[in-house]
């Protein structure tokens, strides 16, 4: 287990919902993460994008995605812990079959420098560099950021991915 360090550090979120009222669970979503958020600045927040399904069981609903990073002293496992509890609040299924349609699904893409591997937990997140609907936002918000165990930046990622039309940029929905 990581040991919390004493001054805050970066952490990258993704959001994304495709059951219910999309747009309010994401606000709701913001809300909650804003309440986590130890920095003097305000936590950054991307567009949102609406995105078609990736990985997901047949027939199921666009998404609408975001990224935000807030700023925390809290450990990586601690953070996943109180995005879960969140996530039930808003209606997600405890049990539910990999990539079921979802009020909300919150993700830890990155907390500082930290790497981790357990079972429960991969920090940064594995599939993140091959993810258009993540990548886009958090470029959004961070295009410089080289993330742990890589060599260029999220600006680069994102362009190194084939062009998808299902990532768009959605109508405000914050």
């Amino acid at each position: 287990m990581v040991r919390p360090s004493s001054a805050p550090r970066p952490a990258g979120l993704a959001l994304g919902s495709n059951l219910g009222d999309r747009a309010a669970h994401l606000r709701a979503a913001r809300d909650f993460l804003a309440t986590l958020h130890e920095g003097e600045d305000p936590p950054a927040v991307s567009p949102v994008y609406e995105t078609d399904p990736v990985d997901c069981p047949p027939g199921s609903s666009t998404f609408l995605n975001a990224v935000l990073e807030i700023d925390t002293s809290r450990t990586p496992e601690e953070l996943l812990g109180l995005l879960g509890e969140f996530e039930r609040r808003l209606g997600r299924s405890a049990q539910r079959e990999r990539n079921a349609p979802r009020p909300v699904d919150i993700d830890i893409l990155y907390v500082g420098e930290l790497r981790i591997e357990s079972p429960g937990l991969v920090v940064p997140h594995p599939r993140l560099a091959a993810r258009r609907f993540v990548l886009q936002p958090l470029a959004d918000i961070r295009p410089g950021l080289v993330l742990p165990g890589h060599l260029c930046t999220v600006a680069v990622l994102l362009a190194a991915l084939p062009a998808n039309p299902a990532v768009r940029r959605a109508p405000s929905a914050w």
